[in-house]
């Protein structure tokens, strides 16, 4: 990823709070006809050693995990929150006209080998983990268990788990830190104008 020093991001904290208020991944893998890319919800999670996984599971029909070489680095991307910016938001540009527009945004790369996992246990707790996980902010929440048992398990033998170990984390918080005070100042009143509840999440960052 293309990542000037001053948009970069390597605080671990900041980096592992995106992933996991924008779960949603898209995970790139290689297999036997070319990339791959499957949007997966990932749970970011520690190892016993210390080591931060990534674990999420996908169709046992998605030829993904039959096909893939494990011996070739997966990639996940995790997206947070993005905004056109208008050059209209910037004093600059009614001073000389010199500016053109851009797009903020705020995005985290993982990369590791990438496992498959059969264990039915393992898959279990996967799932209740990641409903537990979504299902928390609602005032009744569903849980794994209040389905059937026999649907349960039907259900269960049709995915496979997936666990990607991060050996290398890449953030980059794209959000104007590279513009004058007034034109940050700008952005700022735009984006919260727009009502957007993604956009104004970028104002504060740096």
């Amino acid at each position: 990823m293309y990542c000037p020093a001053h948009f970069a991001e390597s605080r671990p904290e900041e980096l592992h709070a995106l992933m996991r208020e924008h779960p949603l991944a898209t995970l790139v893998t290689m297999g036997d006809h070319g990339l791959n890319a499957d949007q997966i919800p990932l749970l970011l999670e520690t190892a016993a050693d210390g080591t931060p996984v990534l674990r999420g599971h996908v169709a046992r029909a998605n030829p993904m995990w039959q096909t893939l070489h494990p011996e070739i680095e997966a990639l996940a991307v995790f997206r947070g929150p993005e905004a056109y910016i208008t050059p209209s938001w910037y004093p600059t540009k009614r001073e000389h006209g010199k500016a053109v527009p851009t797009w903020n945004y705020a995005v985290v790369h993982a990369r590791g080998p990438l496992r498959i996992i059969h264990d039915a246990d393992w898959l279990r707790r996967q799932v209740d983990a990641l409903t537990q996980m979504q299902e928390s902010t609602f005032a009744e929440p569903w849980a794994v268990s209040d389905a059937p048992v026999d649907y349960v398990e039907k259900l269960l033998a049709a995915i496979v788990g997936i666990e990607l170990t991060v050996t290398a984390l890449e953030g980059k918080w794209k959000a104007s830190q590279n513009q004058p005070a007034g034109n940050r100042t700008g952005v700022i009143a735009g984006l919260c104008d727009l009502g957007r509840t993604d956009a104004a999440a970028l104002i504060g960052r740096d």
